[in-house]
């Protein structure tokens, strides 16, 4: 068998979906169901690119930590690389990542070279959000509900908010496609 270089572009996709919320608020799981609808598509969960770092890996803390927040944009910004690849290749790329502030938005949105970057936020709630995470199998060892607050102050006027408390993850899915305009298979 002989290899031959073929070429990875094609035509590209319609964009990709950077999806955020609270941890609980379901960006995970309806993440990878959101991409299970494309024909062509990619999840590209930021937390595993944080988890590549082999040593000197600093999560994000409530407490101020400048090297934390320098890694918050390091895996922004390689999220973004893959996101372009993806897209570049004709893969919906469907992005999950707390974005809380303002800066950190706009980061993405600089970032991401092609096609356009849809911003979904799901917001249960602080409250839903923690029934979630006591349910799963992930446990978290810091409260991130005062997050929903900040979120709500600083993006509101920012992108697509879907409340999903009260919506299974399909009937989820639905919302950001309807809210996108973005076609399944």
């Amino acid at each position: 068998m002989t290899w031959n270089e073929v070429p990875v572009d094609g035509e590209p996709a319609a964009g990709a979906v950077l999806l955020s919320g609270i941890p609980g608020s379901g960006k995970s799981t309806v993440g990878a169901a959101l991409a299970a609808r494309f024909a062509a598509s990619a999840h590209i969960e930021v937390d595993a690119l944080q988890g590549l770092i082999v040593t000197g890996g600093r999560w994000p803390s409530p407490e101020p930590d400048a090297e934390a927040d320098r890694q918050i944009f390091l895996r922004a910004r390689n999220a973004c690389l893959l996101a372009d690849s993806f897209v570049s290749a004709g893969f919906v790329p469907v992005i999950d990542d707390v974005v809380v502030r303002r800066a950190h938005l706009g980061f993405y949105r600089r970032q991401t070279a092609v096609g356009p970057l849809h911003f979904v936020v799901l917001a249960p709630g602080a409250a839903k959000a923690g029934e979630r995470n006591l349910a799963r199998d992930k446990t978290l060892t810091t409260d991130w509900s005062f997050l929903d607050a900040a979120m709500r102050t600083e993006l509101a006027d920012e992108g697509l908010w879907i409340d999903n408390a009260g919506l299974t993850v399909d009937e989820t899915v639905d919302a950001v496609l309807a809210a996108t305009g973005l076609t399944d298979r």
